[in-house]
């Protein structure tokens, strides 16, 4: 399998807000840069769309490192918990409704149906990771963006649109 590292970051102006994210694809001797804009979503939907665009950037199964300085996306992960939240049918331990179900179930499947096997590593933000302030940067210039795109399924939740 080919290695790929993706470094993803993500922002939101308020959030909610304007958001962004920035995606830095890395393998061998070859390197992607990815971001796109929105004019009304949340971090976290950043967070998670910036880790779902650098897999869907892969064209072939691969062993993937993904790192991220959002815990809720790592430790979504590591810690279990989206196994869980799948088997309780989207709903926390504590019964209420998870957020971001449509962005949880595209990574889910971009991972499962595309034969990745993948490895999501927690980097801390804002301390001199040069992968990690390349996609802060993209991920800020996309939010701060007049060019934005529409996050219809989160404006369709919050009846913001």
């Amino acid at each position: 399998m080919k290695e790929v590292s993706i470094y993803t970051d993500g922002s939101a102006k308020g959030n909610p807000g304007p958001g962004g994210y920035g995606v830095v694809l890395m393998s061998e001797t070859h390197r992607k840069e990815l971001s796109a804009g929105f004019r009304l979503t949340t971090n976290n939907r950043m967070e998670l769309l910036a880790v779902i665009e650098g897999l869907k950037a892969l064209k072939t199964p691969c062993s993937v490192n993904v790192y991220s300085d959002s815990k809720y996306v790592v430790d979504a992960f590591n810690k279990g918990w989206l196994r869980s939240w799948q088997k309780n049918g989207w709903k926390k331990k504590d019964k209420k409704s998870v957020l971001n179900p449509d962005l949880w179930k595209m990574v889910s499947a971009l991972i499962s149906d595309r034969g990745h096997k993948v490895k999501f590593i927690w980097v801390k933000g804002h301390a001199n990771n040069i992968e990690n302030e390349r996609c802060d940067q993209l991920a800020v210039a996309a939010a701060e963006s007049s060019n934005s795109g529409i996050d219809a399924e989160y404006e369709k939740v919050t009846n913001k649109n």
